[in-house]
């Protein structure tokens, strides 16, 4: 069963209060998705420390009922 992008993103959110969060359904299949997380959280850490961080927040869902995310973390500015 596919996951909403509402779930991904309350997921982030909960794992990362901070953060702004946006999701694209890539293909319209609620399986591929894009997503770009912002979150001082991120600040110092190097880029696969922060996907890291958000691949947790998932719970394990990638690969699984999440198939595909195309992720993109960034500091504020």
């Amino acid at each position: 069963m596919p996951m909403a992008a509402e779930d991904i993103e309350g997921m982030i959110k909960a794992a990362l209060p901070d953060a702004a969060v946006e999701i694209t359904d890539l293909r319209g299949d609620g399986d591929h998705y894009a997503a770009r997380v912002v979150s001082e959280t991120f600040r110092g850490m190097p880029r696969v420390k922060q996907h890291q961080t958000v691949y947790n927040a998932l719970g394990g869902r990638m690969g699984g009922v999440l198939h595909a995310l195309q992720l993109t973390t960034a500091v504020p500015e």
